[in-house]
């Protein structure tokens, strides 16, 4: 039964992530009618007193990590001082886990994970601007980048910010039920649930790095994504047979002509759904697609969420037409 939270903060921690777990666990529903328990929640660190935050204010932490000793899930947030992980800390998380507490890190706190060894041989996440180093500092990780959160043998691990709401919304529900799960993000205002799998949000600008044959080429296709180009055309755009101009694409993009372009259509589409008003339809034609079904089908494989979901989410309530 989750019951007992602890939250350990560190010197420069990020104070959204911190209030995430303060607005989940530290808050006191039980007295709204919405079948809400209150937790136990402690906010702990290496010494109790002020603890200076990356914004420049401080909090007072009440507890030493012997507030966590008993905590039926330790939250981590990140933080940013420059300072190696105290080995107290590692050692409060080790011990959490090995008596099967939960363990969870929000955003890139993972990296706190990491360094306490929880985190080896398992599949985890963190924010996607950080992902590539904790996969190169810890290379017994399996990092994924393209999922809100993930849960391995009672540790989760959460994708940046809003992510973090996710992760903790997950695991009341896990051990709560969907019905306080509910209850809680009813009074935060924040979907109930989103599914750990989904996609993080990440917009992929065309990148030319390691392009030298084919540098113009790849510009000229990212500005004609309208257009329908067979691998025979290409290939003759710069002199090429097909087989060279297969395997020598794929040496400087790293991945196919066509799953090259179908993902600058789908970061496109991504950019018209945002700022234009144009339906569904007709940006299936001006990314290329041609049809919304299909551009549906790449998008959804893509991001893990369909084009009008994906227009809500970040064009709010305003009357957009999406077919």
């Amino acid at each position: 039964m989750l019951k007992n939270v602890a939250a350990i903060v560190l010197p420069g921690a990020s104070p959204f992530e911190f209030g995430v777990a303060c607005e989940v666990f530290g808050i006191d529903r039980s007295a709204r009618g919405t079948g809400v328990p209150a937790f136990d929640f402690k906010v702990c660190s290496v010494h109790p007193g002020p603890i200076d935050t990356k914004t420049g204010f401080s909090i007072d932490v009440p507890y030493g990590l012997e507030g966590a000793d008993a905590a039926d899930l330790v939250v981590v947030a990140p933080y940013e001082n420059g300072e190696p992980l105290p080995d107290e800390v590692k050692q409060t998380l080790r011990q959490a886990h090995a008596r099967g507490a939960w363990v969870m890190s929000l955003c890139s706190g993972a990296f706190v994970l990491a360094e306490a060894g929880l985190l080896d041989g398992r599949r985890a996440t963190t924010h996607w601007r950080y992902s590539r180093q904790l996969a190169e500092e810890y290379p017994l990780i399996s990092v994924d980048e393209n999922v809100l959160y993930v849960e391995d043998g009672r540790i989760i691990t959460s994708a940046g910010t809003a992510a973090g709401i996710d992760a903790c919304l997950h695991l009341v529900r896990t051990e709560l039920g969907a019905g306080v799960a509910a209850g809680i993000a009813r009074d935060m205002v924040v979907p109930p649930h989103r599914e750990g799998g989904q996609a993080q949000y990440i917009a992929r600008p065309m990148s030319l790095e390691g392009c030298n044959t084919l540098r113009d080429l790849v510009v000229w296709l990212g500005e004609n994504l309208d257009k329908e180009v067979s691998v025979t055309e290409l290939a003759r755009r710069v002199h090429m047979s097909e087989r060279t101009f297969a395997r020598r694409f794929r040496a400087e993009t790293g991945t196919t002509p066509a799953a090259w372009v179908n993902a600058q259509r789908v970061l496109l589409a991504q950019e018209l759904l945002e700022s234009s008003d144009l339906n569904i339809d007709e940006i299936a034609r001006a990314t290329g697609f041609g049809q919304a079904v299909l551009l549906r089908h790449h998008f959804v494989k893509a991001l893990g969420i369909s084009p009008a979901s994906y227009r809500r989410t970040f064009r709010g309530a305003a009357p957009v037409p999406v077919g």
